[in-house]
């Protein structure tokens, strides 16, 4: 290597500070959702982060848990502005504050938790995830304590790391830890901190020499740390921070390698990649892990940061907009450890993972609680990343969820952006300027990959798009107060080829999936927060016309809980036939039929909804090619 500049190669997108960006429309009833559910009462209904938590001075969990939910809990209460959601989480915050030694270190003074692999000399691990919570914290709120405590607490990160180097969980995700360290030195400049990130750099798992050339092209038996679905969905930000603090052409291409190995692998219709703990192949019955979800939309939100890539837009929208919602149920009072693609019934039985029998039910601590505790960050944060600043000046657009940023541009000019439309629901997204002066800036939009036909209007008149460069068009400008945007990103539904000739079904970044009736029944009561058995009502066993034509309905408005089966807001129809010959398999729905067995049965309407709104369903269908 050849020798290092002691400065960084720039990212090509900043994030704005949380607070920046207010949810509107179906987005911020979702955060409210989240917030009358399992984020905002937690505390009260599960133990492992109530008032005896170690990280708010009990005697109790220790490790990860706290910090998770933290993670998750500051945002949302940031961004809903909610007094209640924000006393919670500054009493977590102030007790990590006040607790900081003369040495710097701070925290816990041991670790209890269930897991019994943490190194219990120095496990750097949890650590890292409390100092995201304080990085936006202090975006939240301006908080002039948090910029020295980093500060101290980083000298002594400095003067313990290479006796004491990251193992285990740390060593898997240690691009956490640089992202904290590397916030700082925005702040302060110090170019110690570049040196300490690189240190950490060097001590965490080479992730740029596996996502560039993938050894793993089958389902996953054995541990290893760099097989463990979480892992992988963190461990893909690494090699854009090593070019963030060492620059090369390999690391950036390790990005796209990894995900394109990722979904030819073990890749998922919901945009995801399995792991029932570990990487599971593409069968549409293998499970992914909800801490996987949401902390690959995370890393997409790093790299669109870094890179500037339409892609990681298109990929966390595929994401945020299916995977999420899907695996927890509509009222936020249950969620999943891991769902399925092909989901029929959720009920305690063994199958063909790692996980235990009920990691697919809906519950408080379904098979493990890390889920419980980390599921909190992914509505909040993708809020707080819909959009960036470009570094010049201007905005770039992560996704079009209704929202409202306020921000400084130009010059200095502060802006007011209203996002209005409903997306990804609809195809037409209306942004509305506000600006205190008129000012010259660049509005960049995303393009997304599956739009053929983007369409521009400025206040009422058509712009034509320059050809999209990185999946963006810029429209450089003079904007003025009230100038109003109007963007149409028209969906036409695709039907996507998946393995031995399934197929799924996509309009826009949304995927589309046949509902089957939910039969929910309650296994473990509790005060709050039960425990639920899902069982179907209706047939499941539907393939579709490879030739079929696609119908779409969309409702007048959109519902209050748009990702709950009865409230659906757009519906296609397709034609299909029921299949004799598709089995279950081990407690799921068996492999897709290769030649379907239609023989006599009635082509019927099949009409699909938003994966994100069904329970239970069919994503990947058996295609029905010439037998009837």
């Amino acid at each position: 290597m050849t020798e290092q500049s002691s400065s960084l190669f720039p990212a090509a997108f900043q994030p704005l500070p949380l607070g920046s960006i207010r949810p509107a429309g179906w987005l911020l009833d979702q955060l409210r959702i989240q917030a009358d559910g399992l984020t905002g009462h937690l505390e009260e209904h599960w133990a492992d982060v109530g008032p005896d938590n170690g990280w708010i001075g009990g005697q109790g969990e220790s490790w990860e848990r706290g910090p998770y939910y933290i993670d998750g809990l500051v945002p949302l209460a940031y961004l809903l502005q909610d007094d209640r959601l924000i006393a919670k989480a500054s009493r977590w915050v102030e007790w990590s504050l006040n607790s900081q030694r003369a040495d710097g270190d701070f925290g816990p003074e041991r670790i209890e938790t269930v897991n019994h692999d943490v190194d219990k000399k120095q496990d750097w691990w949890h650590y890292m995830i409390m100092l995201k919570v304080l990085t936006q914290y202090a975006e939240a709120t301006g908080d002039e304590r948090i910029v020295p405590f980093l500060e101290n607490y980083f000298r002594f990160v400095r003067s313990r790391i290479e006796d004491w180097p990251l193992q285990g969980w740390a060593k898997a995700r240690g691009a956490e830890l640089m992202l904290s360290i590397l916030w700082l030195h925005e702040r302060n400049g110090d170019e110690r901190l570049i040196e300490l990130a690189r240190i950490v750099a060097s001590q965490t798992l080479n992730w740029t020499d596996i996502f560039h050339d993938f050894p793993y092209w089958r389902k996953v038996k054995d541990f290893d740390w760099s097989t463990h679905v979480v892992n992988v969905a963190m461990g893909l930000k690494t090699p854009a921070l090593r070019h963030s603090l060492f620059g090369g052409d390999r690391e950036h291409a390790a990005v796209h390698r990894g995900i394109d190995s990722l979904m030819t692998y073990h890749g998922q219709a919901h945009g995801m990649f399995s792991g029932d703990e570990f990487l599971s192949g593409t069968h549409p019955s293998q499970g992914v892990e909800l801490c996987a979800v949401v902390e690959y939309m995370f890393t997409m939100e790093q790299l669109i940061r870094v890179f500037g890539e339409g892609r990681f837009g298109d990929i966390l929208e595929k994401v945020a907009f299916n995977a999420l919602p899907a695996t927890i149920s509509p009222d936020w009072g249950a969620h999943q450890y891991d769902q399925q693609v092909n989901q029929i019934v959720c009920n305690i039985a063994p199958r063909p993972w790692v996980n235990g029998s009920d990691a697919n039910l809906f519950g408080l601590e379904p098979n493990f609680g890390c889920c419980t505790a980390n599921m909190h960050q992914g509505w909040p944060k993708l809020v707080s990343h819909l959009w960036m600043s470009d570094r010049r000046g201007g905005l770039a657009a992560i996704s079009y969820a209704p929202c409202t940023v306020n921000t400084k541009v130009g010059t200095g000019a502060q802006l007011t952006l209203e996002v209005e439309g409903q997306y990804p629901f609809r195809e037409l997204i209306t942004m509305s300027i506000a600006l205190d002066r008129p000012e010259t800036f660049a509005l960049r939009l995303r393009i997304p990959q599956w739009c053929d036909a983007p369409y521009v209007e400025i206040n009422g008149t058509a712009t034509p798009l320059d050809p999209a460069s990185q999946g963006y068009c810029a429209i450089e400008r003079e904007w003025r107060d009230g100038d109003v945007v109007q963007l149409k990103l028209p969906m036409e539904v695709r039907l996507h080829s998946r393995h031995l000739y399934a197929a799924s079904v996509e309009r826009g970044p949304l995927v589309y999936v046949m509902p089957i009736v939910e039969n929910w029944q309650l296994l473990r009561k509790r005060e709050k927060f039960h425990d639920w058995e899902l069982y179907p009502g209706s047939p499941w066993k539907y393939g579709l016309l490879a030739e079929t034509s696609f119908h779409v309905t969309t409702s007048e408005a959109i519902p209050k809980q748009p990702f709950e089966a009865s409230g659906a807001p757009v519906t296609v129809t397709a034609k299909g036939c029921l299949v004799r010959n598709w089995h279950m398999e081990k407690n799921n729905a068996g492999t897709p039929p290769h030649n379907p067995d239609v023989a006599g049965q009635d082509v019927v309407d099949i009409a699909l909804i938003p994966y994100g709104s069904a329970r239970l369903r069919i994503g990947e269908f058996p295609l029905i090619r010439n037998n009837l």
